[in-house]
């Protein structure tokens, strides 16, 4: 109870500091307990380093800010070794992937080589440099922006690095009636005059809350509805028109663990040890949107992601 108390008081400081953005905060508290890397999109100035920021300060934790711009390198990233001229010898550097959360602002700007260098990070939780591999923190997690609207001098995210993202959050802008609020919380910030955070709670409550989740029950039916949402992106044809048309490519089993993780911690947040399809639903965008390959009827017919997971659970049965 102490630990669901803690990750509570978490919650309740970032919807302070990020107004009107409660599924938002929602995701990436899910992500922080299942221990799944965030992509964040949405328009410039919606919050999104900001919300990032925050948690860092509420967590015991090295918080590392990478800069993604074209003319970065893998090494910028990863680190690399260093000679040491007095010794004879090259010694290792950490690079900013060393870090516990580790921010990747505008990560679209960097190419492909780049991008890459995060690969074995975000899956293995390891870097391998020069021969040698070198293991992260116990606490790793990369928290990635892009925005979807500048186009010019980006990359698109290879297929491999999105399916490494447990989640995947659209930010939107915040609804006018949370404007004010936004408007005089900077203003109290900039003066001075902001509440100030609680303390960050240690990594090892984090951890604590981890085993409590891990511990959340999922009956069978619960899950052959998971397993039956992923395939169904993969067989869209079983389910006829218009799925059939939308999806040229389905999920991997990446997503099937992602979604099954996500609901767990959505449960365990809301104060359950058991999940039910609500929480698989209330999930089910931010686990599979980013993994589903559209066909272009669906584009032509103006259709986004999250209308295809609409669709998608619409047609499969609930347990």
């Amino acid at each position: 109870m102490r630990t669901h108390e803690l990750i509570g008081k978490i919650a309740k400081s970032l919807q302070q500091a990020v107004i009107g953005q409660e599924a938002v905060v929602e995701r990436l508290l899910v992500a922080l307990l299942a221990n799944g890397h965030v992509l964040m999109e949405g328009f410039p100035g919606t919050a999104k380093t900001r919300s990032i920021k925050t948690l860092s300060r509420l967590i015991e934790s090295d918080f590392k800010r990478v800069q993604f711009t074209p003319d970065l390198l893998p090494s910028d990233v990863t680190g690399s070794e260093i000679y040491q001229e007095k010794l004879g010898t090259f010694e290792f550097q950490q690079g900013p992937l060393f870090g516990n959360l580790v921010l990747a602002d505008e990560i679209n700007r960097a190419p492909a080589k780049v991008q890459a260098a995060l690969l074995e990070a975000m899956e293995e939780r390891q870097v391998t440099v020069a021969g040698k591999t070198y293991p992260l923190p116990p606490l790793f997690l990369v928290l990635a922006t892009q925005n979807p609207i500048d186009q010019e001098g980006t990359y698109p995210l290879p297929e491999a690095q999105m399916d490494r993202f447990m989640v995947y959050v659209k930010v939107p802008y915040p609804a006018a009636e949370n404007e004010l609020s936004i408007l005089r919380l900077v203003r109290a910030e900039n003066t001075g005059h902001a509440a100030e955070p609680p303390a960050p709670i240690t990594q090892d409550v984090l951890f604590a809350a981890r085993k409590e989740v891990d511990a959340v029950q999922v009956a069978e039916p619960v899950e052959q509805y998971i397993v039956d949402l992923v395939t169904a992106t993969r067989e869209p044809a079983r389910y006829g028109k218009p799925l059939e048309d939308w999806i040229e490519n389905g999920a991997s089993p990446r997503a099937t663990i992602a979604l099954d993780a996500a609901s767990r911690a959505r449960a365990w947040l809301q104060g359950r040890q058991f999940v039910t399809p609500e929480d698989v639903q209330a999930m089910a965008h931010c686990c599979l949107a980013h993994r589903l390959h559209l066909a272009y009827s669906a584009e032509a017919e103006g259709k986004s992601r999250e209308d295809i997971v609409d669709a998608l659970l619409e047609a499969v049965a609930t347990v």
